[in-house]
């Protein structure tokens, strides 16, 4: 008997990218023309992100109204707006496994892209842009001139950066450091002794946002797992490959994934957690690495013993309790939930953290920040994820606290850019809730400029 949607956990299938059938472009071409028909008829997603409102046009404005007459060159448009939140799936659609329809938007966008990746088509620029390593690596080196050249303000060398990497001129781009947190890592901080979690030790897989752009956040984690009695080391092998997923190169994906699950074998035997500090990352090692390698011993292990930093610090507080001395953050907080916290299925943590701070008021916005990695920042999309954006930009804005934050440091930029186009009176943004958590213990750095 058929039953309707959502009314049971959404599952998720292996991928079986090695599957020569899986990049079959008329078994894709079939897929996609099963699912959208599905998704004309239903329509709850138009909301979302732009792939819906583009698909649903490309179906309403065709000769026959259906999807019939819309020709599969047209889908590419469809794929190129999927920024793989996940929303869809684990929010809106009825039709998730283990519904009979067995559809899952963003793995289908996936494998399309993964198509066109084997058959050439990801551009120059894009598979550049995705080596955040090495990107990170080059520009720490000259973070001073990588920095001023990628300003905002510096309209010269922005304009000659849309033009080399199709990069919009106003979008805001993450600054580096010359010293990583990897690099800052060796000092650690003095552990309390008095703190209930006394004795606790811990891995922080750094994560190339953090190790590269916003060393800041994993200084914070370690400051504040500190003061709990934590004992903290940070690890960085590799990207977590989320850059490489989006363009569906998903064999360098496994790559990393087998590097990092590796190196991080020997210290889950030790009994340790791995806290991931960007929850793209954490996802990836979650959830996204065992559906690409089902079989790799190491993947699932690290899956089962992985935890975002909010996650982390939440159950601490539960099983332990925290150290004493959260002092109140005057004016409140506006938290934006980043759609690959949610995507967890771990509850709103990030939200669930802040609040043990004292007499502190703690406002959610639960909408898409529009940004979506990289796709947000280039020069055909930037203004299409203000707009997706715009609804949490005015919600982060009516709450009217002092300060604005999200789990996700590039939401948290975007954010801003939205807010400074809708306002005059501006909160102050930071890029992690853990980072007003070290501000209400007083042992946060009070700046994280670049050096």
């Amino acid at each position: 008997m058929s039953k309707e949607g959502s009314l049971e956990a959404p599952t998720r299938h292996p991928i079986p990218w090695t599957d020569p059938g899986f990049l079959d472009t008329g078994k894709i071409d079939a897929e996609m023309r099963r699912v959208f028909d599905i998704c004309h008829g239903c329509r709850r997603c138009f909301n979302l992100c732009d792939s819906f409102p583009r698909l649903f046009d490309l179906i309403d404005d065709s000769p026959s109204g259906e999807l019939d007459t819309v020709p599969s060159s047209e889908f590419s448009t469809v794929v190129d707006a999927c920024t793989f939140c996940d929303m869809c799936f684990m929010t809106k659609c009825p039709y998730v496994p283990p519904h009979e329809f067995d559809l899952d938007f963003p793995h289908l966008m996936l494998r399309y892209r993964a198509a066109e990746h084997a058959e050439g088509k990801v551009g120059f620029r894009q598979k550049q842009l995705a080596k955040t390593d090495r990107n990170g690596k080059l520009a720490g080196k000259m973070a001073g001139l990588a920095n001023w050249a990628t300003a905002e303000t510096n309209s010269g060398t922005r304009n000659m950066l849309g033009y080399l990497a199709g990069i919009h001129p106003q979008a805001a781009l993450p600054k580096y450091h010359g010293k990583t947190l990897l690099d800052r890592s060796a000092a650690a901080p003095a552990l309390n002794a008095e703190a209930p979690a006394y004795g606790r030790k811990a891995v922080i897989y750094a994560t190339c946002f953090a190790n590269y752009n916003e060393p800041a956040m994993g200084e914070a984690a370690r400051a504040v797992l500190a003061h709990n009695g934590v004992e903290t080391q940070v690890v960085y092998p590799s990207c977590c490959g989320m850059p490489m997923w989006e363009q569906g190169d998903l064999a360098q994906v496994a790559e990393n994934a087998r590097k990092v699950a590796g190196e991080m074998a020997a210290w889950i035997d030790q009994g340790q957690a791995i806290i991931a500090l960007v929850p793209s990352c954490a996802l990836m090692l979650k959830f996204e690495w065992p559906l690409l390698l089902p079989d790799d011993e190491n993947v699932r292990r690290l899956s089962e013993n992985t935890y975002d930093i909010t996650e982390y610090i939440v159950a601490l507080a539960r099983e332990q309790g925290l150290a004493p001395g959260l002092a109140p953050l005057a004016g409140g907080v506006t938290l934006h939930l980043a759609c690959h916290a949610r995507a967890q299925n771990m509850g709103a943590k990030g939200a669930e953290m802040l609040r043990l701070i004292p007499d502190t008021d703690v406002a959610v916005v639960e909408r898409c920040s529009g940004h979506g990695g990289a796709w947000g920042i280039m020069a055909e999309n930037f203004e299409v994820a203000l707009k997706v954006g715009k609804p949490a930009a005015r919600q982060a804005l009516k709450a009217d606290n002092a300060w604005v934050v999200s789990e996700c440091p590039l939401a948290a930029t975007h954010l801003r850019q939205g807010m400074e186009r809708l306002g005059s009176e501006m909160p102050r943004t930071v890029a992690h809730p853990i980072m007003l958590l070290a501000r209400a213990y007083g042992v946060a750095q009070e700046t994280s400029e670049p050096s």
